[in-house]
């Protein structure tokens, strides 16, 4: 873990903050830039180190695993029609933070805003090698991304995909990569990606998870083998009808 500086004049912050407004970092930004980067200075070098590695793999890491436990959940719905939507939509959400990526490299490339720390030599920058730009955060866009995406296959692994993102988007900041502008561009890019797309994507893909779940080698993929089975009985159930009975001659007796 290395910081850059552990203190710098009143001269050189002066200094600091004209370049940064005159790059379009002013105001809220930068003191919430510094105010959430300063608690990574009071920190101890051991809790840094675990965060750098949170905010730049374990949230990422945490996200896939919600998605894979709501995919293993969504796949025991009740109805065949549930299921394949729902599996459609966690489909969606890794392609969607995808897009997102993409639509983000002309964004980048036309607002070419300098990382946080070019301009801010007393940043605690708890990781190194970061040299592309820095609006928007590819790492907020693809949180945000995927946790709607599991947000609208399932509202309670939702919830959770959501509070990962939002971590991940304050870790970028208390690492000193982003400003906090950038996590919010980030969060809009992907939300927006997602949702605005989605009944287009569902509209393609649900035909296709529809084959793999009618495909006998690939149905577990969309439907637990323990939901089909259940739907299916639940087809044969009686409905509470008495049979007619016999009177001995070999007719039905209806009245019984």
């Amino acid at each position: 873990m290395a910081g850059l500086a552990t203190g710098v004049s009143p001269a050189e912050s002066e200094v600091e903050f004209s370049l940064a407004e005159s790059r379009g970092a002013s105001g809220p930004d930068l003191s919430l830039l510094h105010d959430i980067n300063g608690l990574a200075k009071a920190a101890p070098p051991w809790f840094d180190r675990v965060m750098g590695f949170v905010g730049e793999y374990g949230i990422m890491l945490g996200l896939v695993v919600v998605a894979l436990w709501c995919w293993w959940s969504v796949r025991r719905r009740a109805s065949a029609e549930e299921s394949v939507a729902g599996v459609a939509g966690l489909v969606w959400a890794p392609l969607a933070a995808g897009v997102a990526l993409l639509i983000n490299i002309p964004i980048r490339g036309f607002v070419e805003r300098p990382r946080p720390f070019v301009d801010h030599k007393s940043l605690e920058v708890l990781v190194t090698g970061k040299t592309d730009y820095s609006f928007v955060s590819d790492h907020s866009t693809m949180a945000m991304a995927i946790a709607v995406g599991v947000f609208l296959a399932h509202r309670k692994f939702g919830f959770a995909a959501l509070g990962l993102a939002l971590a991940e988007g304050f870790l970028r900041v208390y690492m000193g990569v982003h400003y906090p502008t950038d996590v919010i561009g980030g969060f809009a890019l992907g939300t927006a990606v997602t949702l605005l797309l989605a009944p287009l994507a569902q509209a393609l893909l649900t035909p296709l998870v529809s084959a793999v779940a009618a495909s006998g080698r690939t149905a577990w993929l969309v439907r637990s083998k323990r939901s089909a089975s259940g739907a299916g009985a639940g087809l044969t159930e009686p409905l509470g009808i008495p049979e007619p009975r016999s009177d001995g001659t070999g007719e039905k007796d209806l009245a019984a």
